[in-house]
């Protein structure tokens, strides 16, 4: 038998610069989304000096990616024994995170970005399959257990629920309640 190797130490001064940094990063994206982040900004809020900030990561974009892996909190999969219990679970964990905290206010700067730079649009890629790997793991159940036809396409599906939460988010700016997406599941369910 081999002996275990070591894990490498990591450097308790690298670690608490880099949290540091991030910390610094999420909060200027929160506050102002991507267009608000320097490099400039972010060494002066976090006390790092920007030579250690771009040895860690190279460019902005790779810094923006890093911090912004924070929001990619893959929701959890409820089984609720019902695909429209699923779905409603679903939806009103999208919808507490449209109301609070700072994905809602990170999202559509992160969206904009990627229409422009390759490697952010790879990271909102990303982003938007964690979101929304836990609707289709519970539409393939629901399929599964005969709840809905096999033929249902569940980016339609899911599109029909989180499409009219996001508008009502950013565009019409009503509220998002337990009763809204339940209604809006309630409608989603009806169309297939």
């Amino acid at each position: 038998m081999q002996p275990k190797a070591e894990e490498p130490r990591i450097d308790e001064r690298v670690r608490r610069s880099k949290e540091a940094v991030l910390a610094a990063t999420f909060a200027l994206l929160s506050e102002a989304g991507l267009g608000g982040v320097s490099v400039d900004e972010v060494a002066r809020r976090s006390g790092v000096a920007k030579t250690t900030i771009y040895r860690h990561w190279p460019t902005r974009s790779a810094l923006l990616m890093d911090a912004c892996s924070k929001l990619s909190s893959r929701p959890g999969t409820p089984d609720t024994g019902s695909l429209k219990g699923d779905l409603l679970a679903l939806a009103a964990t999208v919808a507490e995170r449209l109301s609070t905290g700072r994905w809602s206010s990170v999202l559509p700067s992160v969206i904009d970005a990627a229409e422009r730079e390759p490697e952010l649009a790879q990271m909102h890629a990303r982003l938007h399959a964690d979101m929304m790997s836990a609707f289709r793991a519970a539409i393939a159940r629901g399929q599964e257990r005969g709840e809905l036809p096999t033929a249902v396409i569940d980016s339609d599906l899911i599109g029909a629920i989180v499409g009219p939460l996001f508008y009502r988010r950013w565009f019409s700016r009503e509220p998002l309640t337990p009763a809204v997406a339940k209604a809006i599941v309630e409608r989603a369910l009806k169309g297939v």
